[in-house]
């Protein structure tokens, strides 16, 4: 297996190239930070360092059933998705099993299948989307689960409502389907898919959400999952009793609560996304539009090296051939100052 390749941490950067000021639109953080609510939680806590963290998250669980109208024993709890992501594959996979997957999506699903010992089977993009009528169509005997990452990181694109009504009907109730919904706070879209209501019918769907992206809380590594009873006590069996500590299991739940936080987000994403896409077109670039709170762009030439060109300049970006798309840069959309500064400096390196 190769190490996870994160994007760079500012004080890497920094230290590295002796620069001053340095910008990071690279890992999809939010330019925002965190809620205040959140900030006079995580204040109070300080003398609390000594304490083990509930065990059951049992206010966090409380808080997630009450906002989205499920049951605490249909909730699992982790640092973050990517802790879930492999808490699924140790609990579910044994070698030689399946999971199928889009050929540009969240590498972890395929880390997580590997470590197992299961097999990944690749789906081709279309459109530069995941064609879920053949990731479907490509369910064996020995398929055990199905990784629907909507909106897709790293492309920004959804499928609708009526796309995933016409194939889900197809997947055999013992095949988990997982709905990575990590960026669903940013999608403008109607015509996205009620995974909530969606699970009523299919109790095989389970569903992945973060508090990393809108939420702010990446540091604090949070994230949690919904799905049937059974399937859940399996996962919290396999998921360490103090996994999410006690700083993240507070903010979370303060979070959860500070909606008019989240209205911000959305406005800011959706004003950065709006100027960002406006100046790629000026420039003639093409770009996947998103629902998300970054944007895929074909600089149509070597990434690597303008990537390390915003570096020097003190841009952090996310080089596509990292992500499976070589010639494409991933670019988070942050506050308006960082956004235009990233403008100039990509016309820059361009030039």
């Amino acid at each position: 297996m190769d190490i996870y390749k994160a994007g760079k941490p500012i004080s890497e950067v920094k230290r590295e190239l002796q620069l001053k000021k340095v910008i990071k639109l690279a890992s999809n953080e939010n330019p925002l930070g965190c809620s205040p609510k959140v900030k006079e939680v995580l204040s109070d806590l300080v003398e609390h360092t000594n304490l083990y963290p509930d065990a059951s998250n049992h206010e966090l669980k409380g808080e997630i059933s009450k906002k989205f109208n499920v049951d605490m024993d249909e909730i699992f709890c982790g640092t973050g998705s990517d802790s879930l992501i492999k808490v699924i594959c140790n609990t579910l996979l044994n070698p030689g099993d399946e999971c199928i997957m889009g050929e540009v999506t969240f590498s972890r699903y395929m880390h997580s299948t590997q470590l197992m010992g299961g097999k990944s089977v690749i789906i081709p993009m279309k459109d530069n989307a995941l064609d879920i009528e053949k990731m479907v169509d490509s369910i064996t005997d020995k398929t055990k689960i199905i990784w629907f990452c909507n909106p897709n990181n790293p492309t920004g694109t959804i499928f609708t409502k009526d796309q995933f009504e016409k194939v889900i009907d197809k997947i055999p109730s013992n095949v988990v389907i997982i709905m990575d919904e990590a960026y669903i706070e940013y999608v403008t879209s109607k015509d996205f898919p009620d995974s909530l209501e969606l699970r009523k019918k299919y109790p095989n769907i389970v569903i992945l959400r973060t508090f990393s992206k809108a939420y702010g809380l990446a540091g604090l590594r949070c994230g949690f999952g919904i799905g049937d009873k059974e399937l859940v006590k399996y996962f919290n069996t396999v998921i360490g009793p103090f996994d999410v500590n006690l700083f993240a299991q507070r903010a979370a739940t303060a979070a959860l609560k500070d909606t008019k936080f989240i209205d911000e987000v959305r406005k800011v994403n959706i004003e950065g996304k709006k100027y960002i896409c406006k100046e790629f077109e000026a420039m003639g670039l093409k770009y996947v539009p998103t629902e998300t709170n970054f944007i895929m762009v074909n600089i149509e030439r070597e990434d690597k090296e303008v990537f390390d060109s915003l570096l020097r300049k003190g841009v952090i970006i996310r080089p596509g051939s990292l992500l499976g798309m070589p010639k494409w840069l991933r670019v988070t959309i942050g506050s308006m100052e960082q956004n235009k500064v990233f403008i100039e400096e990509l016309k820059n390196c361009l030039k």
